[in-house]
Formats: structure tokens, sequence, C-alpha cells
């Protein structure tokens, strides 16, 4: 049961115990992985090294910056990530298209190891799923110390129908290259989390790439549809659940009423 129970979750449950503390492998795992989230979280992002020539020219992808000048100046006031540059702002406006319906923003966030591990892949897909849609896709760029409240910035700028930030999340023990995807409705200045959704714990033991596309996609049209994000939007149950995992042995099903 222990075994089962373990491949279930990245958690660490049932590792024993030596005395008081951890076994030394346990112990020794756990400095691991909290050396790879200060990694991640103080790892600064490099296009070509992370994303790719080929991702960078097909998608023409620049880099833009948010009044946060230095990695830490970033983590020590998060309000400097959430407002883009002078110069930045000048350089989306001049270089992407107003009025589209989907515009695909890439943040560092606090992990750039998330972006690296996943927008290669999703990016493409994002891409593919609009044109299947009929709908015009802006040209994505990436950010900079990039905070979720860039969304806002964006927003006003470009006006776009719906903003989708690819952001990696602040680290845990469990990974450091977990993705969030924010969305909203024509997102402006003073926007909170409540005019947002989001599908967060992209990764390959959580929401697996291949899940989020038609997750972010769903929620998209939905926003299109009733014209609104945030707490107005719910996602559909199909589309925001994966398969049920089999259940543990000597469970008892769940009740017709949920």
């Amino acid at each position: 049961m222990d075994a089962v129970l373990r491949a279930r979750t990245p958690a660490r449950i049932f590792v024993g115990r030596s005395g008081l503390a951890y076994p030394t492998a346990t112990q020794l795992d756990l400095r691991r992985d909290h050396a790879f989230a200060r990694d991640a979280v103080h790892a600064e992002i490099d296009l070509h090294r992370d994303l790719g020539t080929e991702l960078i020219e097909r998608f023409q992808l620049f880099e833009a910056r948010t009044q946060a000048d230095t990695k830490e100046r970033f983590l020590m006031r998060p309000e400097s990530g959430r407002v883009l540059a002078s110069a930045s702002r000048d350089e989306v406006m001049r270089s992407c298209r107003k009025g589209v319906d989907l515009q695909v923003v890439i943040g560092d966030g606090l992990s750039a190891a998330a972006v690296a591990a996943h927008v290669p892949s999703l990016l493409p897909c994002l891409a593919k799923g609009a044109d299947a849609r009929g709908w015009s896709f802006g040209r994505p760029f990436v950010v900079r110390y990039c905070r979720v409240g860039v969304l806002n910035d964006v927003g006003e700028l470009l006006d776009p129908a719906v903003v989708v930030l690819l952001i990696g999340e602040r680290p845990g023990l469990a990974t450091a290259e977990s993705l969030s995807a924010y969305l909203a409705y024509r997102p402006r200045p003073g926007h909170t989390d409540a005019q947002r959704n989001l599908i967060s714990n992209i990764h390959a033991r959580g929401v697996t790439p291949e899940e989020a596309v038609p997750r972010i996609l769903a929620l998209a049209e939905k926003m299109m549809k009733l014209k609104a994000s945030g707490v107005a939007v719910k996602e559909d149950r199909a589309s925001a659940f994966a398969p049920a995992l089999p259940r543990l042995p000597g469970a008892r099903p769940p009740s017709a009423s949920g």
C-alpha cells in the first residue's frame, strides 16, 4: 500500500525515519531539491539557450523587460515586475499587432527552468490550436523579471481578446520546473486575480503540456463567448479534469451525489 500511495504523489510520504530525523537518503534528496529550487529562482532566462533558435525564428520572439531592472529588485520588489519598462512598452507597441484574438506572453517568473522545459512544446501547439479555430494569433514575446500583473499592461497596449501568460511558478521541493498559464479577457490596469483564470502545475508529474493545451484553448474560447474571465468563467468539467485514476485497493467508489 505504501508504494501505491507514493506512486500517486510527488510528496514525501512513508519515507521512514532514523531516530527523530529523516533517513540519510531522504535528507540528501531534500537538500538536492532545495538547491534546485533556489537555482531556479535565481537563474536568468536566455532566449537562445532556453527556447532555441528555431522557435525564436519561427515566432519572431523578442525580449521585453519590466521595471525590475535586476533579479534582486524583482525578488525584493514584486510590484516592479508587474509593469513593463518604458522602452519595452514602445517595443511591444511597435512589434505586435493590436486587437488579435489570442496573445501569448512568456514570463520567466520565479522559474526560468519551467519556461525552458515546457514553452518550446506549448507555444507551437497553442498557435496551431488558434489557427484551427480561425483565431488571429499575436506575435509572442518574452518578458524578463515578469510577474502576473504584467497582463494588465499587455491588455492596455495591444487590446487582445484573450491574453495567455505562460510563467514559471515558485519552485517547490517536488519540482523546480512547474509552469502556470494565466488567462484574462481584455485585461486592463487595476484588474486583479478576480479577473483571471489559472491552469497551474504544468509539469511532468502534474498537468502535462499535452493536457494543458486543450484546457487553455477551451478556456480562451469560453472567455471570448462570455466576454469575461476570472470568477465569472469556470472550466467545463470534461475539459478541466483528466480521466480518473484507478481507485486504491479497498477504496469505496464515490457516491452518486459527488
